[in-house]
């Protein structure tokens, strides 16, 4: 408690919740512009679980999948967490 009002009086960025909310709005935004629904989104990442589940075993609690973009381009990011390869299918 002490140490976060410390960083907030020297100004050291913390995970606090102006930062969560502007992530948040940053998010809306991007898929607003990939003209992309939550519901799409959904749909594509259970896909992915599906088809990747197939070669290894993930962690599907931890798995994110986003969309990110700058001027000219949108991208898919996805963060799998891999807990181990499946040899034989």
């Amino acid at each position: 408690m002490l140490a976060d009002f410390i960083s907030r009086v020297f100004g050291k960025e913390t995970n606090s919740s102006k930062n969560v909310a502007k992530e948040r709005l940053r998010l809306v935004l991007v898929h607003d512009r990939a003209n992309v629904s939550p519901q799409l989104l959904q749909s594509l990442k259970t896909d992915l679980i599906a088809v990747i589940s197939k070669y290894m075993e993930i962690d599907e609690g931890a798995l994110e999948v986003n969309l990110d973009s700058n001027d000219t381009q949108v991208a898919l990011v996805a963060n799998i967490p891999v807990k181990k390869m499946k040899r034989t299918s």
